[in-house]
């Protein structure tokens, strides 16, 4: 994947990682605006090429009075203001093959949720956009299978592939990172380490995700390290009483030093 051909995408050739990060779901166009502003002012001190990240609808859902959003065109053309008031790319979730070819029209990235990874249709008709196409490892699934989900997308005359490790479902209630696969998912595509998810704490008897964002910057170091080329975060001001995921988001007022302690361990990793 060539990052210069992302639209917008700045700071390329800084020899950083990457970032996807905003919220978990576009709660309204104020927040996502502001979310947005604090983001890009940071990685443009930072030289951090920047792609802000929000789903415009929450499919996946434990519970049927769990938030799934604001309403789908109304996400969508927020995302829209998102990336032409600030400049910068956008990356959105989708969750059927109509949703591939209705977000094309206001995103740069489409995203594969990690349980729809091996739906052979989806990946095809986001792929078919012409889009880049971000491929969430399956919970379920090991770093090598991940190529035949790359192969779907490169075989569908698309170049213009990631994928992102979001953990891997330990027991019931838990998630861990077997960084190992980094270098190994890196031989098939650019990989991206989703800090956040990874630290997810599923299928709680409450019905809501539990999480442990005190471990947020653990899981980041050793994601860059490791190897990986882009780091996936989500962030809120207000984490507490986000409407989606806010047990696991990092609070928008410790992104700023958590990203200059990463570009710090990156450019060290660059010299060996």
């Amino acid at each position: 994947m060539k990052l210069e051909l992302i639209p917008q995408l700045k700071h390329t050739n800084s020899n950083n990682f990457f970032l996807l990060s905003g919220p978990c779901a576009i709660e309204g166009e104020d927040m996502a605006l502001q979310i947005a502003e604090k983001i890009v002012s940071i990685t443009d001190t930072l030289k951090i090429p920047y792609i802000f990240k929000g789903s415009f609808k929450k499919a996946n859902r434990s519970r049927v009075d769990s938030f799934t959003g604001i309403g789908d065109e109304k996400a969508l053309k927020i995302l829209r203001k998102v990336s032409e008031t600030f400049n910068v790319p956008t990356v959105t979730d989708i969750h059927t093959n109509e949703d591939a070819e209705r977000a094309a029209q206001y995103v740069d990235v489409l995203q594969i949720p990690a349980f729809l990874v091996r739906q052979t249709d989806l990946v095809v008709a986001a792929a078919k956009t012409g889009k880049v196409v971000n491929l969430k490892k399956g919970q379920f699934m090991s770093p090598e299978s991940m190529k035949h989900a790359v192969t779907k997308v490169t075989d569908s005359n698309n170049q213009q592939v990631m994928v992102t490790d979001r953990g891997t479902m330990f027991g019931y209630q838990d998630m861990v990172v077997d960084f190992r696969g980094i270098p190994t998912m890196k031989q098939f595509a650019p990989v991206v380490l989703d800090v956040t998810h990874s630290l997810q704490q599923p299928n709680q008897s409450s019905g809501v995700t539990g999480g442990r964002p005190d471990m947020i910057e653990t899981i980041a170091r050793a994601g860059i390290v490791t190897g990986a080329d882009g780091i996936f975060m989500e962030t809120h001001f207000d984490p507490a009483n986000a409407k989606s995921d806010g047990a696991n988001m990092l609070h928008l007022d410790h992104l700023e030093n958590l990203l200059t302690n990463l570009v710090a361990i990156k450019k060290t990793v660059n010299l060996l």
